[in-house]
């Protein structure tokens, strides 16, 4: 498998605005006192904190990486939490993070700028009693290497640093993970490698799947965000992996790819895991994993929010606190209470709830619901149709998509996994890239949409017009490449299908082929009067889940034709709630 991997030249690390105030090779030992304030927009330390800077740590293989380690002053041990990634370690403080904190509308003040950027802030967590460790990993900074991606490597890498950790004069042996995005990633590969003293870990929204979820989501070769952060995240000495270069020479799920899945299986470590139904790059991947892990101790909270505001959120690190107190320190504290699931239900007009409690997802209330496609009407309908019919588009003309409409006559709720079971055909080529969208519409036809994030400004509507999707929820989505349709028996259920990705199946003129298309999971309430929308059509309709990446370009031609009815019974699966 190594010898799949492609690797191209890193760049040093040097000053600039992707790096924080601390970001300077500097090892040793400082205090820094309570009331100290790394820069004016950043909140005072409550405590005073050790502060020990730089320490090597050899991994097995030799090589060495740096690591900070901010600790509470005094002699009683602590246990110990890894904020895990390739960012600086000290980059809380860069422009580049103060400036996104802005962008999406958290004030900088809620934090220390002690803290990796999307991981644990050292001045809450260490007036609790906790230490946290910002390591800089293989190949970044000044730690020796070739730094790979979302790779079992880093599993392997991070194990070395928990046993490490663990046996230090300070530590009590118990240690954790928190962080978002990259760093609730490298928790899936960390605790599936078993470490012994790992006591917990908290995944708060990231990707489980590199293949799936980043650089092929559907088949299709998305890489924006894949080469944002290849260019942006991992500057070093040695080399850095080409996740781009090795999708393009592997557009197939090889072993490769399998390396860049997390081992499910092997993660028995309790897990508090958060997700939301909003952020086009991890929404598929947390709740894979939550499907997936074997811990029979194991917490699910979706949000109605953006990670970052709901990470940094003072009630949600009081409810983490309580997880990490229970499994890190032993307390009584009623954690064990929690119930199994507590997710959220938007509204889209400010009546979201949040915190329901369940022991499941979905819910064991709720049924799959098939609502078949009509190509004459336009409509979703419980029946089918008997009469087969067609709808399509030509590719690149106006419009560029079918949709499909029903109208709820009574209070409707949909949580869990919708998913689309479509017969379609290609005139004029042998291949569709289609992407899918369900949305909510008012009584009127209105399409309803939510900011994921506090600031609501001009700005937000700019960037979330035609891409940004995970600042603005405008409903669940899915995309195929229709030659990848093949499933994977094992993975696939019926709620959820699930691609093989490992063979090409391209269209005869004529053929008409079934397909099913995963869409992320919903919670969404429908009232009286108001409508459900399916969108198919040949470009993203979404556009780019970040800002100011490069969009995809579908590999489309000629037309797109939907069959309904009869022996061709198209239908969308959406998991309804029982009255």
């Amino acid at each position: 498998m190594s010898d799949q991997k492609i690797f191209m030249p890193s760049q040093p690390l040097k000053p600039g605005d992707r790096y924080g105030v601390l970001s300077g090779f500097d090892p040793g030992t400082r205090t820094l006192e309570a009331g100290f304030q790394i820069a004016p927009p950043f909140k005072p330390l409550p405590v005073d904190i050790v502060f020990d800077k730089d320490i090597p740590v050899t991994l097995r293989d030799g090589v060495t990486i740096h690591v900070d380690v901010l600790r509470p002053v005094g002699t009683e041990k602590v246990p110990v939490i890894v904020a895990w990634s390739p960012y600086g370690k000290s980059q809380g403080t860069a422009t580049s993070v103060t400036g996104v904190f802005g962008l999406v509308g958290l004030d900088n003040e809620i934090v220390s700028g002690l803290e990796k950027f999307e991981g644990p802030d050292p001045a809450y967590w260490c007036a609790q009693g906790y230490a946290i460790c910002n390591p800089d990993i293989r190949g970044v900074a000044d730690s020796d290497g070739d730094s790979v991606l979302w790779d079992r490597q880093e599993g392997r890498d991070c194990y070395d640093l928990i046993e490490w950790l663990a046996v230090q004069d300070w530590c009590t042996g118990k240690v954790a993970m928190s962080g978002t995005s990259y760093l609730a990633v490298s928790q899936w590969f960390t605790a599936a490698e078993q470490p012994p003293h790992l006591a917990a870990i908290n995944p708060w929204e990231g990707v489980s799947d590199v293949y799936r979820d980043l650089v092929m989501r559907g088949g299709m070769p998305d890489h924006g965000f894949a080469r944002q952060l290849r260019d942006y995240s991992f500057w070093g000495n040695g080399r850095k992996e080409d996740i781009i270069a090795e999708a393009d020479r592997y557009p197939l799920m090889n072993e490769l790819w399998e390396n860049k899945i997390p081992q499910f299986e092997k993660i028995n470590v309790p897990a508090y895991v958060v997700a939301s139904y909003s952020n086009t790059l991890h929404t598929a991947g947390t709740f894979r994993a939550w499907r997936r892990i074997a811990s029979e101790e194991k917490w699910l909270r979706i949000h109605n929010t953006q990670e970052w505001p709901d990470y940094y959120d003072e009630a949600h690190t009081e409810d983490l606190r309580r997880f990490f107190d229970h499994f890190l320190k032993g307390e009584n504290n009623g954690w064990e209470q929690t119930p199994r699931v507590r997710y959220s239900v938007l509204d889209l007009e400010g009546r979201d709830r949040v915190e329901i409690p369940a022991d499941q997802f979905p819910p064991a209330e709720v049924a799959s619901t098939k609502y078949y496609l009509d190509g004459r009407s336009r409509t979703l309908d419980l029946a089918v149709p008997s009469v087969e019919a067609t709808a399509g588009y030509t590719v690149g003309a106006n419009p560029d998509a079918v949709s499909f409409v029903v109208r709820f006559d009574q209070e409707t709720v949909l949580v869990g996994y919708p998913k689309a079971h479509l017969w379609v055909e290609a005139q004029g080529f042998d291949d569709m890239d289609l992407f899918l969208l369900v949305q909510k519409l008012d009584a009127y036809g209105t399409p309803l949409q939510q900011f994921t994030v506090p600031n609501q400004g001009a700005r937000i509507h700019d960037l979330t017009e035609r891409g940004a999707s995970i600042l603005r929820y405008k409903g669940a989505d899915g995309r195929l490449r229709v030659s990848l349709r093949h499933l994977d028996e094992k993975l696939s259920t019926d709620d959820i299908p699930v691609h093989s990705f490992d063979r090409i199946e391209k269209l005869s003129p004529g053929e008409i082929v079934d397909i099913e298309v995963d869409l992320l999971p919903i919670g969404l309430a429908f009232h009286p009067g108001e409508q459900l929308r399916l969108v198919i059509s040949g470009r993203s309709i979404l556009g780019t889940m970040m800002p100011g990446i490069r969009e995809y370009t579908p590999a489309n031609s000629g037309q797109h034709i939907i069959h309904t009815g009869g022996e061709h019974a198209s239908y969308l699966q959406l998991p309804v709630m029982d009255a």
